[in-house]
């Protein structure tokens, strides 16, 4: 193992040599004095016995003097004493305390070579060395060669399962260790507990060691700690409160760990309840107290109470210095619209941290003062120690998207290049974010292109790059390459530093929430499975996030038991959650069972959850009440949102309330509504949702007003002037819909192409209107004509308003049987079994005539059609829509 060790002339990075007796008399002085019995001179290297040598070097290590140990080790070879099997564990401990994998390798080598290999104390303290230094391998080799493990042993390598993330190897040699009949200790309880926060079926695993510690009497003081974060990050608040408040041998960690706790599971006014606790129960709060707390303040935006918390942090003095509590504070203000007083505590931070600055870049960056932010990154970059890192770059260079400075000379991407940083693979991810949120995915993927290493970061950052831009194909073809291992550049996705050997990246989940609403945008659901079935695999579904993320994905591909099957099964629940699925719901049309969602979500207990609406929920609620007829309940919402919590009236929440209106066929009433708006209100969203709603009930006067607003606020959006076309045609105003036609060309405002998705096998297929690419394309349209004639007989007559351009009727219904979500509903039909259903994405709303046609052929064939459009869901049985025609 150790063949390759320099064990004469080991190569340190100290100012000596092991063997050298020259260099001895330069050693530095010991920084503690010895034992009195010890002299600590190197010049009395010679009078020194093996006893006294030991004596120092054990000393030096108990007393943290770590460097000075190895120069007394160093000292201890050159006067030809022997060291033992107590003087290693003491230079090891030195050597992992300095974290020097190198050295701790010769000290290895020593080991053998002084015949100490056999020393169980000797190999414990090397398996923690290698653990604690990042080589596992070594740790695992030297472990197994114990002839005669002790717990010290079994503790070692559990722990360093655990520091390297190997929980199921952690909870196996546990396991090993009880059927060895080696007694476990507290220490050993820590690591496991910690293990089974972090595997499937960890609650029932954490409570067997529970019950073990219980049965052995050994629940100390930070054994219960443990238990505590197992059950918190196991989504068992409730128990995780339960222990705490029934063990009697709290100390700080243990209030500061429930705290963190309850504020790491979003559960905010329970982690401000505990902090008061602790000081009732006469407990200090501490930096970590604060650092834990604060970000509760922000998240409530409870001003008042993070200001308290500041006061108490600038009587105690040290506290208000301490980088945590620093961080903390600026995240707090900013959040809460208060900038400029997080710079005031920006400027009181003594002992900067690249996170303090940070910190106030992020803050400058949400409350959108951009020229702030740029200034304070020249600040950082020219007058600190530190250099900007990816979290830096990820404030700063939004900021220089919105003030345009980013492509001149002397902008941020410029500054990059001319610091020679271009080539730093944290500053390329950062870039290449930069450039895909502003839509140049070109660019972004020329940056990925020169990246020589890349890691899971740069794969992450690609592939949500594509899925912000809509191009998900290239998302889901990303991750493919990804876990085959290989660019399409044929450039190893990731390779290993030191063997230069090509490891597939595995996706972890920030990969998997950047590619399930591709799975959701193309209704690929096939894939968002595959996905789902990783995610389980990998322990990534608990994740709240990604949770979060796979109910939106099924419910999209128009799967909702499905979604609330995962919704019901998360272990923790966020309010992006409960969001998602009531959203669903509304999207799906059932209106009834997002109203009962929003109200259980509302009235959850601490027996679970305590989860307070925000402004997204009330727009999904909404909108469920919109697609449902439920009028009453939307208004009642609305009118009582600030009463019951505190959330004002916003541009999207009176767009949705006039939708509901709208369609509702109160259209006079809610053109009113839109007048009554205040006037620092963007209206845009508002006049749309009107204007959708004329077209749905002819009403051409209101829908004109609509259309006016919008055409002097947004003049190039091309759906503005299809739907007043719409409106003309409908009404027979054929001149009128003819000059919105004329209009729309000479203002050289394009219709987008409507689009449509339906995956089948591996493959997702998209089809354009009028699409002759696809290699099936002659026998779809041949399917489509033979599905035309049974229409007839069924009394099905084409809508030719739907046509904008100006041919004859005959011309208009063969364009109309090549609208894109035709074609992909014919090739579902044609390469399925019968009886499957079929399920279509759009990227527009379904015209008329398309949709009387599937309500048809969903009736010929005998299939449920299940149809997304960008308004809702259309279920297509038998003949009839869950719209009720009303979309």
């Amino acid at each position: 193992m150790h063949s390759n060790l320099n064990l004469i002339q080991p190569p340190l990075p100290y100012p000596f040599s092991l063997q050298t007796h020259h260099q001895i008399r330069t050693l530095p002085t010991p920084k503690h004095p010895p034992p009195p019995t010890v002299t600590a001179t190197a010049d009395a290297v010679e009078l020194r016995s093996p006893s006294q040598w030991i004596d120092l070097l054990r000393y030096q290590t108990q007393s943290s003097s770590f460097h000075d140990a190895i120069a007394t080790y160093a000292a201890m070879l050159a006067a030809a004493a022997t060291p033992d099997n107590f003087a290693f564990p003491a230079v090891l401990k030195a050597a992992t305390a300095v974290h020097d994998l190198s050295l701790g390798k010769q000290l290895h080598g020593h080991v053998f070579k002084f015949g100490h290999a056999s020393s169980v104390a000797v190999a414990n303290t090397l398996v923690n060395l290698y653990g604690k230094c990042g080589d596992l391998a070594a740790a695992r080799l030297v472990f197994d060669k114990i002839s005669e493990r002790d717990h010290v042993s079994w503790n070692s390598m559990i722990a360093t399962m655990c520091r390297f993330e190997e929980w199921e190897m952690s909870l196996h040699l546990f396991r090993l260790m009880l059927s060895e009949n080696v007694e476990s200790t507290s220490f050993t309880l820590v690591s496991v507990a910690h293990a089974c926060s972090h595997v499937q079926g960890g609650t029932r695993l954490g409570k067997q060691v529970h019950a073990y510690t219980l049965r052995n009497d050994d629940l100390r003081t930070y054994t219960n700690n443990a238990l505590v974060t197992m059950y918190a990050r196991l989504g068992r608040v409730g128990d995780a409160k339960t222990l705490f408040d029934v063990f009697d041998g709290k100390d700080i960690v243990s209030w500061n760990t429930i705290i963190s706790s309850l504020s790491q599971n979003d559960r905010f006014e329970e982690a401000l309840m505990y902090m008061y606790l602790m000081i009732v129960d006469g407990v200090r709060p501490d930096g970590v107290t604060l650092a834990s707390v604060l970000p509760a303040c922000s998240q409530l935006e409870r001003l008042r109470i993070g200001r308290e918390i500041h006061c108490y942090a600038l009587r105690s003095g040290d506290l208000i210095e301490n980088s945590f509590v620093g961080t903390a504070l600026i995240d707090m203000y900013c959040n809460c619209k208060q900038a400029a007083k997080g710079r005031l505590v920006f400027d009181r931070v003594l002992r900067r941290t690249v996170a303090v600055w940070n910190a106030m870049l992020a803050g400058y960056a949400r409350n959108e003062l951009d020229d702030q932010a740029l200034r304070l990154f020249i600040e950082m970059v020219s007058e600190s120690e530190f250099c900007p890192n990816a979290t830096t770059f990820s404030s700063v260079l939004p900021a220089c998207v919105r003030c345009e400075k980013f492509l001149d000379e002397e902008g941020i991407h410029g500054y990059v290049v001319k610091k020679g940083l271009g080539k730093d693979k944290y500053v390329q991810n950062a870039l290449m974010d930069m450039y895909s949120r502003m839509g140049r995915i070109k660019i972004s993927k020329m940056i990925f292109g020169e990246i020589d290493r890349r890691d899971i970061v740069s794969w992450n950052t690609m592939i949500t790059g594509c899925a912000v831009c809509g191009r998900y194909d290239d998302a889901l073809n990303l991750l493919h390459e990804m876990q085959r291992g290989q660019g399409e550049d044929g450039r190893d996705t990731f390779v290993d530093c030191e063997d230069d050997v090509s490891i597939p990246l595995k996706p972890n989940s920030v990969t998997l929430m950047a590619v399930l609403p591709g799975c959701a945008a193309l209704a690929a659901l096939g894939k968002g499975k595959e996905i789902h079935a990783y995610a389980v695999k990998e322990m990534l579904a608990m994740d709240v996030a990604v949770g979060s993320a796979l109910v939106d994905m099924y419910a999209k591909c128009g799967c909702l038991n499905l979604a609330r099957i995962v919704f019901d099964q998360m272990p923790i629940r966020n309010v992006i959650t409960w969001n998602v699925l009531i959203m669903a719901y509304g999207m799906h049309g059932k209106g009834e069972e997002a109203l009962k969602l929003f109200r259980r979500m509302t009235a959850e207990g601490s027996n679970r959850e305590v989860i307070r609406p925000n402004e997204v929920t009330y727009i999904a609620i909404f909108a469920a009440c919109s697609h449902s007829g439920m009028v009453d309940e939307g208004l009642h919402l609305f009118h009582t949102m600030k009463a019951s919590h505190g959330i004002e009236a916003r541009a999207d929440h009176y767009a949705c309330l006039v939708d509901l209106l709208g369609r509702s066929g109160r259209i006079k009433e809610a053109c009113e509504l839109i007048h009554t708006m205040p006037s620092n209100l963007n209206k845009i969203d508002a006049w749309s949702s009107l204007l959708g709603a004329c077209r749905i009930h002819q009403s051409v006067e209101i829908g004109e007003i609509a259309a006016k607003n919008l055409f002097l606020l947004e003049p190039n959006v091309a759906s503005h002037y299809v739907l007043l076309s719409n409106i003309y045609s409908s009404a027979g105003l054929w001149e009128q819909a003819i000059e919105v036609r004329k209009k729309m060309k000479e203002m050289g405002v394009r219709k987008e192409p409507g689009c449509s998705w339906i995956e089948h096998g591996d493959e997702v297929h998209k089809f354009l209107a009028g699409d002759a690419s696809h290699p099936q394309s002659k026998e779809l349209h041949e399917y489509l004509e033979t599905l035309s004639q049974r229409m007839r007989k069924e009394g099905y007559v084409p809508d030719t308003s739907c046509v904008l351009h100006n041919v004859d009727d005959e011309e208009k219904e063969t364009m109309l049987c090549g609208h894109s979500e035709r074609l992909a509903i014919a090739f579902g039909l044609l390469n399925t079994l019968p009886g499957t259903t079929i399920r279509v994405a759009k990227n527009l709303r379904v015209c008329n005539d398309c949709h009387v046609a599937t309500k048809i052929i969903s009736k010929i064939v005998d299939r449920e059609i299940i149809l997304r459009d960008v308004r809702r869901f259309h279920h297509f049985r038998n003949g009839t829509c869950s719209c009720g025609d009303y979309w």
